[in-house]
Protein backbone atom coordinates (compact mmCIF):
# COMPACT_ATOMS: atom_id res chain seq x y z
CA UNK A 1 0.00 0.00 0.00
CA UNK A 2 1.39 3.45 -0.97
CA UNK A 3 2.42 5.76 1.80
CA UNK A 4 1.25 9.36 2.12
CA UNK A 5 4.08 11.94 1.98
CA UNK A 6 4.12 15.59 2.85
CA UNK A 7 5.61 17.48 -0.09
CA UNK A 8 8.45 19.89 0.43
CA UNK A 9 8.04 23.61 -0.23
CA UNK A 10 9.94 23.52 -3.52
CA UNK A 11 7.63 20.90 -4.99
CA UNK A 12 4.58 22.73 -3.68
CA UNK A 13 5.73 25.98 -5.28
CA UNK A 14 6.32 24.34 -8.64
CA UNK A 15 2.90 22.69 -8.59
CA UNK A 16 1.29 26.03 -7.75
CA UNK A 17 3.33 27.70 -10.46
CA UNK A 18 1.86 25.27 -12.97
CA UNK A 19 -1.62 26.65 -12.21
CA UNK A 20 -0.69 30.34 -12.27
CA UNK A 21 2.30 30.56 -14.63
CA UNK A 22 1.54 28.88 -17.92
CA UNK A 23 3.63 31.07 -20.24
CA UNK A 24 5.31 34.52 -20.28
CA UNK A 25 1.94 36.22 -20.79
CA UNK A 26 0.77 34.81 -17.45
CA UNK A 27 3.76 36.37 -15.67
CA UNK A 28 3.14 39.77 -17.26
CA UNK A 29 -0.58 39.63 -16.40
CA UNK A 30 0.14 39.09 -12.69
CA UNK A 31 2.83 41.77 -12.53
CA UNK A 32 0.77 44.41 -14.38
CA UNK A 33 -2.28 43.70 -12.21
CA UNK A 34 -0.13 44.15 -9.11
CA UNK A 35 1.10 47.49 -10.50
CA UNK A 36 -2.50 48.64 -11.10
CA UNK A 37 -3.52 47.59 -7.58
CA UNK A 38 -0.56 49.60 -6.23
CA UNK A 39 -2.05 52.80 -7.68
CA UNK A 40 0.26 53.19 -10.66
CA UNK A 41 -0.70 55.67 -13.38
CA UNK A 42 2.02 54.57 -15.83
CA UNK A 43 3.23 51.04 -16.55
CA UNK A 44 6.01 50.03 -18.96
CA UNK A 45 6.37 46.44 -20.14
CA UNK A 46 9.47 45.28 -22.03
CA UNK A 47 10.14 41.76 -23.29
CA UNK A 48 12.79 39.99 -25.34
CA UNK A 49 12.56 36.64 -27.11
CA UNK A 50 8.81 36.49 -26.49
CA UNK A 51 9.31 36.98 -22.74
CA UNK A 52 11.09 33.65 -22.32
CA UNK A 53 14.50 35.17 -21.74
CA UNK A 54 13.68 38.65 -20.42
CA UNK A 55 10.68 40.46 -18.90
CA UNK A 56 10.73 43.88 -17.25
CA UNK A 57 7.67 45.57 -15.74
CA UNK A 58 8.11 49.09 -14.31
CA UNK A 59 5.44 51.20 -12.58
CA UNK A 60 5.18 54.41 -10.58
CA UNK A 61 2.96 52.97 -7.87
CA UNK A 62 3.22 53.06 -4.10
CA UNK A 63 6.11 50.54 -3.92
CA UNK A 64 6.85 47.95 -1.24
CA UNK A 65 8.18 48.77 2.20
CA UNK A 66 11.61 47.43 3.10
CA UNK A 67 10.31 45.25 5.90
CA UNK A 68 7.76 43.57 3.64
CA UNK A 69 9.91 42.77 0.61
CA UNK A 70 10.73 39.21 1.72
CA UNK A 71 7.14 38.53 2.80
CA UNK A 72 5.88 39.46 -0.67
CA UNK A 73 7.43 36.27 -2.10
CA UNK A 74 5.90 33.90 0.44
CA UNK A 75 2.98 31.71 -0.57
CA UNK A 76 -0.49 33.14 0.10
CA UNK A 77 0.92 36.50 1.19
CA UNK A 78 -1.12 39.47 -0.03
CA UNK A 79 -2.14 42.99 0.91
CA UNK A 80 -5.52 42.84 -0.87
CA UNK A 81 -7.56 40.94 1.72
CA UNK A 82 -7.27 40.18 5.40
CA UNK A 83 -10.26 37.86 6.07
CA UNK A 84 -12.81 35.66 4.29
CA UNK A 85 -15.51 38.34 4.13
CA UNK A 86 -13.24 40.47 1.96
CA UNK A 87 -13.71 38.00 -0.91
CA UNK A 88 -17.32 39.16 -1.26
CA UNK A 89 -16.39 42.82 -1.84
CA UNK A 90 -13.23 42.73 -3.90
CA UNK A 91 -12.19 45.95 -5.63
CA UNK A 92 -8.69 44.80 -6.60
CA UNK A 93 -7.57 42.62 -9.49
CA UNK A 94 -5.38 40.29 -7.37
CA UNK A 95 -6.18 38.65 -4.06
CA UNK A 96 -4.80 35.08 -4.01
CA UNK A 97 -1.22 35.90 -2.96
CA UNK A 98 0.32 33.21 -5.19
CA UNK A 99 1.70 35.22 -8.11
CA UNK A 100 5.13 36.33 -6.85
CA UNK A 101 5.95 33.04 -5.14
CA UNK A 102 4.95 31.06 -8.25
CA UNK A 103 7.00 33.30 -10.56
CA UNK A 104 10.06 33.16 -8.30
CA UNK A 105 9.85 29.34 -8.16
CA UNK A 106 10.44 28.88 -11.92
CA UNK A 107 12.64 31.84 -12.89
CA UNK A 108 15.34 34.28 -11.85
CA UNK A 109 13.69 37.36 -10.37
CA UNK A 110 15.11 40.77 -9.54
CA UNK A 111 13.00 43.30 -7.60
CA UNK A 112 13.78 47.02 -7.24
CA UNK A 113 11.30 49.02 -5.20
CA UNK A 114 11.04 52.26 -3.25
CA UNK A 115 8.24 53.96 -1.39
CA UNK A 116 7.56 57.68 -1.26
CA UNK A 117 8.66 57.96 2.39
CA UNK A 118 11.98 56.13 2.04
CA UNK A 119 15.21 57.80 0.94
CA UNK A 120 16.64 54.68 -0.73
CA UNK A 121 15.21 51.61 -2.39
CA UNK A 122 15.73 47.88 -2.07
CA UNK A 123 17.17 45.45 -4.63
CA UNK A 124 16.14 41.86 -3.96
CA UNK A 125 17.23 38.90 -6.16
CA UNK A 126 16.00 35.28 -6.16
CA UNK A 127 16.72 32.18 -8.24
CA UNK A 128 14.25 29.30 -8.04
CA UNK A 129 12.62 30.81 -4.92
CA UNK A 130 16.03 30.98 -3.22
CA UNK A 131 17.33 34.34 -2.00
CA UNK A 132 20.53 35.48 -3.70
CA UNK A 133 21.01 39.09 -2.60
CA UNK A 134 19.29 41.83 -0.62
CA UNK A 135 20.73 45.37 -0.67
CA UNK A 136 19.84 49.04 -0.56
CA UNK A 137 20.23 51.09 -3.75
CA UNK A 138 19.11 54.40 -5.15
CA UNK A 139 15.88 54.00 -7.10
CA UNK A 140 12.89 56.05 -8.29
CA UNK A 141 9.53 55.78 -6.59
CA UNK A 142 7.67 52.67 -7.66
CA UNK A 143 8.52 49.05 -8.43
CA UNK A 144 10.47 47.27 -11.15
CA UNK A 145 10.32 43.50 -11.71
CA UNK A 146 12.88 41.78 -13.93
CA UNK A 147 12.25 38.11 -14.79
CA UNK A 148 14.95 36.14 -16.62
CA UNK A 149 15.16 32.57 -17.95
CA UNK A 150 11.59 31.48 -17.38
CA UNK A 151 11.29 27.74 -16.50
CA UNK A 152 15.08 27.43 -16.28
CA UNK A 153 14.73 24.75 -13.56
CA UNK A 154 11.78 22.94 -15.13
CA UNK A 155 12.97 21.93 -18.62
CA UNK A 156 9.82 19.90 -19.25
CA UNK A 157 7.65 23.02 -18.91
CA UNK A 158 10.06 25.06 -21.03
CA UNK A 159 9.96 22.45 -23.78
CA UNK A 160 6.22 22.93 -24.20
CA UNK A 161 6.52 26.67 -24.81
CA UNK A 162 5.97 27.83 -28.38
CA UNK A 163 8.32 29.93 -30.48
CA UNK A 164 9.40 33.36 -29.33
CA UNK A 165 7.23 35.04 -31.98
CA UNK A 166 4.10 33.15 -30.90
CA UNK A 167 4.69 33.83 -27.21
CA UNK A 168 5.26 37.48 -28.04
CA UNK A 169 1.91 37.62 -29.84
CA UNK A 170 0.20 36.29 -26.69
CA UNK A 171 1.82 39.07 -24.67
CA UNK A 172 0.74 41.67 -27.22
CA UNK A 173 -2.87 40.47 -27.11
CA UNK A 174 -2.86 40.54 -23.30
CA UNK A 175 -1.50 44.08 -23.07
CA UNK A 176 -4.02 45.33 -25.62
CA UNK A 177 -6.84 44.06 -23.43
CA UNK A 178 -5.24 45.54 -20.31
CA UNK A 179 -5.00 48.90 -22.06
CA UNK A 180 -8.68 48.71 -23.04
CA UNK A 181 -9.66 47.73 -19.49
CA UNK A 182 -8.00 50.79 -17.92
CA UNK A 183 -7.99 53.81 -20.27
CA UNK A 184 -6.98 56.01 -17.33
CA UNK A 185 -3.57 54.29 -17.00
CA UNK A 186 -0.74 54.89 -19.45
CA UNK A 187 0.68 51.61 -20.76
CA UNK A 188 3.83 51.37 -22.86
CA UNK A 189 4.79 48.12 -24.55
CA UNK A 190 8.34 47.53 -25.87
CA UNK A 191 9.04 44.39 -27.90
CA UNK A 192 12.68 43.55 -28.69
CA UNK A 193 13.76 47.17 -28.25
CA UNK A 194 10.93 48.66 -30.37
CA UNK A 195 7.86 50.40 -28.98
CA UNK A 196 4.81 48.37 -30.03
CA UNK A 197 2.16 50.78 -28.73
CA UNK A 198 1.69 53.49 -26.14
CA UNK A 199 -1.44 54.89 -24.48
CA UNK A 200 -1.72 58.35 -22.96
CA UNK A 201 -3.79 57.38 -19.93
CA UNK A 202 -6.25 60.26 -20.44
CA UNK A 203 -9.34 58.03 -20.12
CA UNK A 204 -10.32 58.27 -23.80
CA UNK A 205 -11.40 54.73 -24.71
CA UNK A 206 -11.94 55.52 -28.40
CA UNK A 207 -8.39 56.87 -28.69
CA UNK A 208 -7.08 53.54 -27.41
CA UNK A 209 -9.23 51.68 -29.95
CA UNK A 210 -7.75 53.92 -32.64
CA UNK A 211 -4.16 53.20 -31.51
CA UNK A 212 -4.64 49.44 -31.26
CA UNK A 213 -7.03 48.59 -34.09
CA UNK A 214 -6.59 51.52 -36.48
CA UNK A 215 -8.64 54.35 -37.93
CA UNK A 216 -10.99 52.26 -40.08
CA UNK A 217 -12.34 50.33 -37.10
CA UNK A 218 -12.43 53.37 -34.79
CA UNK A 219 -14.60 55.26 -37.31
CA UNK A 220 -17.16 52.43 -37.37
CA UNK A 221 -17.80 52.42 -33.60
CA UNK A 222 -21.06 53.51 -31.94
CA UNK A 223 -21.08 54.92 -28.38
CA UNK A 224 -23.07 52.78 -25.98
CA UNK A 225 -24.29 53.44 -22.43
CA UNK A 226 -27.03 52.06 -20.19
CA UNK A 227 -27.39 52.92 -16.52
CA UNK A 228 -29.44 50.83 -14.09
CA UNK A 229 -29.64 50.68 -10.31
CA UNK A 230 -26.95 48.03 -9.74
CA UNK A 231 -25.46 47.85 -13.21
CA UNK A 232 -23.76 50.25 -15.66
CA UNK A 233 -23.05 49.27 -19.26
CA UNK A 234 -20.85 51.54 -21.36
CA UNK A 235 -18.34 51.39 -24.17
CA UNK A 236 -18.52 51.10 -27.95
CA UNK A 237 -20.40 48.82 -30.31
CA UNK A 238 -19.02 48.05 -33.73
CA UNK A 239 -21.34 48.47 -36.71
CA UNK A 240 -22.55 45.21 -38.26
CA UNK A 241 -20.05 45.68 -41.08
CA UNK A 242 -17.30 44.96 -38.52
CA UNK A 243 -17.91 41.24 -38.18
CA UNK A 244 -15.46 38.40 -37.72
CA UNK A 245 -15.48 34.63 -38.04
CA UNK A 246 -14.59 34.13 -34.35
CA UNK A 247 -15.27 35.71 -30.95
CA UNK A 248 -11.78 37.16 -30.48
CA UNK A 249 -13.04 40.72 -31.00
CA UNK A 250 -15.80 40.49 -28.40
CA UNK A 251 -14.04 42.52 -25.69
CA UNK A 252 -15.89 42.95 -22.39
CA UNK A 253 -14.63 43.78 -18.91
CA UNK A 254 -16.29 43.32 -15.52
CA UNK A 255 -15.17 45.96 -13.02
CA UNK A 256 -12.10 46.65 -15.24
CA UNK A 257 -11.19 42.96 -15.25
CA UNK A 258 -10.75 41.24 -18.61
CA UNK A 259 -12.76 38.00 -18.55
CA UNK A 260 -14.28 35.35 -20.81
CA UNK A 261 -17.89 34.50 -20.02
CA UNK A 262 -20.42 32.54 -22.08
CA UNK A 263 -23.37 34.44 -20.64
CA UNK A 264 -22.06 37.85 -21.67
CA UNK A 265 -20.94 36.59 -25.07
CA UNK A 266 -24.36 35.07 -25.78
CA UNK A 267 -26.13 38.29 -24.74
CA UNK A 268 -23.98 40.36 -27.12
CA UNK A 269 -24.71 38.01 -30.02
CA UNK A 270 -28.43 38.08 -29.19
CA UNK A 271 -28.44 41.87 -29.47
CA UNK A 272 -26.75 41.68 -32.90
CA UNK A 273 -28.92 38.80 -34.16
CA UNK A 274 -31.05 40.95 -36.50
CA UNK A 275 -27.97 42.56 -38.09
CA UNK A 276 -25.51 39.67 -38.34
CA UNK A 277 -25.27 36.58 -40.51
CA UNK A 278 -24.86 33.16 -39.00
CA UNK A 279 -21.41 32.21 -37.77
CA UNK A 280 -20.33 35.86 -37.82
CA UNK A 281 -19.51 37.71 -34.60
CA UNK A 282 -19.44 41.43 -33.79
CA UNK A 283 -16.70 43.79 -32.63
CA UNK A 284 -17.40 45.27 -29.18
CA UNK A 285 -15.59 47.01 -26.34
CA UNK A 286 -17.92 46.92 -23.32
CA UNK A 287 -17.35 47.82 -19.68
CA UNK A 288 -19.71 46.21 -17.17
CA UNK A 289 -19.69 47.90 -13.78
CA UNK A 290 -21.52 45.94 -11.13
CA UNK A 291 -21.50 45.76 -7.37
CA UNK A 292 -18.77 43.37 -6.13
CA UNK A 293 -21.34 41.57 -3.96
CA UNK A 294 -23.21 40.37 -7.07
CA UNK A 295 -20.27 38.54 -8.68
CA UNK A 296 -17.76 35.85 -7.69
CA UNK A 297 -14.25 36.15 -9.13
CA UNK A 298 -12.70 33.34 -7.07
CA UNK A 299 -13.44 30.73 -9.70
CA UNK A 300 -10.14 30.01 -11.45
CA UNK A 301 -6.51 30.65 -10.45
CA UNK A 302 -6.02 32.71 -13.63
CA UNK A 303 -9.04 34.88 -12.62
CA UNK A 304 -10.37 34.83 -16.19
CA UNK A 305 -13.86 33.70 -15.20
CA UNK A 306 -16.60 35.20 -13.04
CA UNK A 307 -20.04 34.12 -11.89
CA UNK A 308 -23.09 36.39 -11.73
CA UNK A 309 -25.79 36.04 -9.11
CA UNK A 310 -28.53 37.53 -11.35
CA UNK A 311 -27.67 35.92 -14.66
CA UNK A 312 -31.09 36.20 -16.32
CA UNK A 313 -31.51 39.89 -15.48
CA UNK A 314 -28.02 40.74 -16.76
CA UNK A 315 -28.58 38.73 -19.94
CA UNK A 316 -31.90 40.41 -20.81
CA UNK A 317 -30.64 43.88 -19.93
CA UNK A 318 -27.46 43.58 -21.99
CA UNK A 319 -29.14 42.01 -25.05
CA UNK A 320 -32.02 44.52 -25.01
CA UNK A 321 -29.74 47.55 -24.59
CA UNK A 322 -27.55 46.51 -27.53
CA UNK A 323 -30.57 45.84 -29.76
CA UNK A 324 -32.16 49.22 -28.92
CA UNK A 325 -28.91 51.07 -29.60
CA UNK A 326 -28.46 49.43 -33.00
CA UNK A 327 -32.13 49.95 -33.94
CA UNK A 328 -31.76 53.71 -33.55
CA UNK A 329 -28.88 53.90 -36.04
CA UNK A 330 -28.97 54.09 -39.82
CA UNK A 331 -26.42 51.74 -41.37
CA UNK A 332 -27.15 52.49 -45.05
CA UNK A 333 -24.46 54.90 -46.29
CA UNK A 334 -25.63 58.24 -47.73
CA UNK A 335 -24.31 58.63 -51.26
CA UNK A 336 -26.33 61.70 -52.33
CA UNK A 337 -24.27 64.78 -53.15
CA UNK A 338 -27.03 67.26 -54.14
CA UNK A 339 -25.85 67.43 -57.75
CA UNK A 340 -22.30 68.39 -56.83
CA UNK A 341 -20.81 65.65 -58.97
CA UNK A 342 -22.80 66.77 -62.02
CA UNK A 343 -21.71 70.37 -61.52
CA UNK A 344 -18.09 69.31 -61.30
CA UNK A 345 -18.42 67.38 -64.58
CA UNK A 346 -19.95 70.39 -66.32
CA UNK A 347 -17.23 72.70 -65.05
CA UNK A 348 -14.60 70.23 -66.17
CA UNK A 349 -16.08 70.14 -69.67
CA UNK A 350 -16.21 73.93 -69.94
CA UNK A 351 -12.73 74.63 -68.75
CA UNK A 352 -9.89 73.69 -71.13
CA UNK A 353 -6.96 71.63 -70.02
CA UNK A 354 -3.83 73.46 -68.75
CA UNK A 355 -1.82 72.69 -71.89
CA UNK A 356 -4.76 73.94 -74.02
CA UNK A 357 -4.75 77.22 -72.11
CA UNK A 358 -1.04 77.65 -72.76
CA UNK A 359 -1.55 76.88 -76.47
CA UNK A 360 -4.35 79.44 -76.82
CA UNK A 361 -2.28 82.06 -75.04
CA UNK A 362 0.69 81.40 -77.35
CA UNK A 363 -1.54 81.74 -80.42
CA UNK A 364 -2.84 85.06 -79.20
CA UNK A 365 0.71 86.33 -78.80
CA UNK A 366 1.82 85.13 -82.27
CA UNK A 367 -1.28 86.09 -84.31
CA UNK A 368 -2.21 89.76 -83.75
CA UNK A 369 -5.90 90.80 -84.04
CA UNK A 370 -7.06 92.20 -87.45
CA UNK A 371 -6.78 96.01 -87.89
CA UNK A 372 -9.84 98.14 -87.51
CA UNK A 373 -9.69 99.48 -91.11
CA UNK A 374 -9.81 95.97 -92.63
CA UNK A 375 -12.76 95.16 -90.45
CA UNK A 376 -14.67 98.25 -91.60
CA UNK A 377 -13.92 97.47 -95.26
CA UNK A 378 -15.23 93.94 -94.86
CA UNK A 379 -18.35 95.20 -93.18
CA UNK A 380 -19.11 97.67 -96.06
CA UNK A 381 -21.94 96.59 -98.33
CA UNK A 382 -21.09 96.17 -102.07
CA UNK A 383 -22.44 98.63 -104.57
CA UNK A 384 -25.27 97.91 -106.99
CA UNK A 385 -22.85 97.79 -109.96
CA UNK A 386 -20.76 95.05 -108.31
CA UNK A 387 -23.93 93.16 -107.48
CA UNK A 388 -25.02 93.12 -111.14
CA UNK A 389 -21.57 91.97 -112.29
CA UNK A 390 -21.56 89.06 -109.87
CA UNK A 391 -25.05 88.08 -110.93
CA UNK A 392 -24.09 88.14 -114.65
CA UNK A 393 -21.24 85.62 -114.08
CA UNK A 394 -23.63 82.94 -112.90
CA UNK A 395 -24.74 80.41 -115.59
CA UNK A 396 -28.11 81.10 -117.19
CA UNK A 397 -29.34 77.50 -116.95
CA UNK A 398 -28.80 77.31 -113.18
CA UNK A 399 -31.12 78.93 -110.74
CA UNK A 400 -29.76 80.85 -107.83
CA UNK A 401 -30.23 79.02 -104.52
CA UNK A 402 -32.71 80.45 -102.12
CA UNK A 403 -31.21 81.67 -98.87
CA UNK A 404 -32.75 82.96 -95.70
CA UNK A 405 -33.18 86.58 -94.95
CA UNK A 406 -30.21 86.59 -92.64
CA UNK A 407 -27.91 85.31 -95.42
CA UNK A 408 -29.43 87.39 -98.25
CA UNK A 409 -26.92 90.21 -97.83
CA UNK A 410 -24.49 90.71 -100.80
CA UNK A 411 -21.04 89.19 -100.52
CA UNK A 412 -18.04 91.35 -99.89
CA UNK A 413 -15.88 92.72 -102.69
CA UNK A 414 -12.80 90.75 -101.79
CA UNK A 415 -14.75 87.46 -101.97
CA UNK A 416 -15.95 88.22 -105.50
CA UNK A 417 -12.45 89.06 -106.63
CA UNK A 418 -11.20 85.80 -105.17
CA UNK A 419 -13.77 83.80 -107.15
CA UNK A 420 -12.85 85.64 -110.39
CA UNK A 421 -9.16 84.86 -109.83
CA UNK A 422 -9.88 81.17 -109.31
CA UNK A 423 -11.97 81.05 -112.51
CA UNK A 424 -9.26 82.76 -114.60
CA UNK A 425 -6.64 80.29 -113.33
CA UNK A 426 -8.89 77.36 -114.26
CA UNK A 427 -9.23 78.64 -117.84
CA UNK A 428 -5.46 79.12 -118.20
CA UNK A 429 -4.88 75.56 -116.93
CA UNK A 430 -7.33 74.19 -119.47
CA UNK A 431 -5.60 76.01 -122.36
CA UNK A 432 -2.18 74.78 -121.22
CA UNK A 433 -3.36 71.20 -120.90
CA UNK A 434 -4.82 71.38 -124.41
CA UNK A 435 -1.51 72.50 -125.89
CA UNK A 436 0.28 69.57 -124.19
CA UNK A 437 -2.24 67.11 -125.57
CA UNK A 438 -1.74 68.42 -129.15
CA UNK A 439 2.05 68.24 -128.84
CA UNK A 440 1.82 64.65 -127.67
CA UNK A 441 -0.36 63.67 -130.65
CA UNK A 442 2.08 65.26 -133.18
CA UNK A 443 5.07 63.42 -131.67
CA UNK A 444 3.34 60.04 -131.79
CA UNK A 445 2.34 60.58 -135.47
CA UNK A 446 5.92 61.50 -136.40
CA UNK A 447 7.32 58.40 -134.77
CA UNK A 448 4.84 56.11 -136.48
CA UNK A 449 5.66 57.58 -139.96
CA UNK A 450 9.40 56.87 -139.61
CA UNK A 451 10.64 54.10 -142.04
CA UNK A 452 11.72 50.85 -140.50
CA UNK A 453 15.40 49.90 -140.93
CA UNK A 454 16.50 46.44 -142.11
CA UNK A 455 17.73 43.98 -139.58
CA UNK A 456 21.44 44.12 -138.95
CA UNK A 457 23.40 41.27 -137.56
CA UNK A 458 25.43 42.59 -134.73
CA UNK A 459 28.81 41.21 -134.01
CA UNK A 460 30.24 41.71 -130.59
CA UNK A 461 33.63 43.40 -130.82
CA UNK A 462 36.01 43.15 -127.95
CA UNK A 463 35.74 46.75 -126.79
CA UNK A 464 32.32 47.78 -128.15
CA UNK A 465 29.64 49.49 -126.12
CA UNK A 466 26.04 48.87 -126.99
CA UNK A 467 23.03 50.85 -126.11
CA UNK A 468 19.41 49.95 -126.48
CA UNK A 469 16.71 52.25 -127.68
CA UNK A 470 13.14 51.03 -127.60
CA UNK A 471 11.27 52.73 -130.41
CA UNK A 472 7.57 53.01 -130.30
CA UNK A 473 5.09 53.15 -127.55
CA UNK A 474 3.57 50.10 -126.02
CA UNK A 475 5.79 47.59 -127.92
CA UNK A 476 7.74 44.64 -126.56
CA UNK A 477 11.52 44.79 -127.18
CA UNK A 478 12.70 42.59 -130.09
CA UNK A 479 15.74 42.20 -132.28
CA UNK A 480 14.40 44.83 -134.72
CA UNK A 481 14.27 47.39 -131.95
CA UNK A 482 17.99 47.20 -131.19
CA UNK A 483 20.34 49.60 -132.96
CA UNK A 484 24.10 49.94 -132.59
CA UNK A 485 25.56 53.00 -131.04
Amino acid sequence: MAKIHVLDNGTIDKIAAGEVVERPASVIKELVENAIDAGATAVTVEIKEGGIEFIRVTDNGAGIEKSEVRNAFMRHATSKITQVSDLLKLHSLGFRGEALSSIAAVSKVELITKTKEDMTGIRYCLEGAQEVSYEEIGAPEGTTFIVRNLFFNTPVRRKFLKTAMTEGSYVTDLLEHLALSRPDISIKYVLNGQTKFFTNGDGDLKAIIYRIYGRDIANEMIPFQTVEEDLVLEGFLGKPVLNRANRNFENYFVNSRYIRNKLVSKAIEEGYQSYMMQHRYPFTVLHIKIKPELIDVNVHPAKMEVRFQQENEIYELLAGAIENTLRGKEFIPDVSDDGKAEKKVQEKQKLPEPFEQRRLQAMKEIIPPPPAEHKTQNEQKPSAEHKTQSEQKLPRNEEQPKVSSKLSEPVCEYKAEKKQTIKDSDSKWESASGIHKRIGQDVSQTVNQMPTQPEQKLEKPEHAVYGAVIVGEGKNPSSSDWTAV
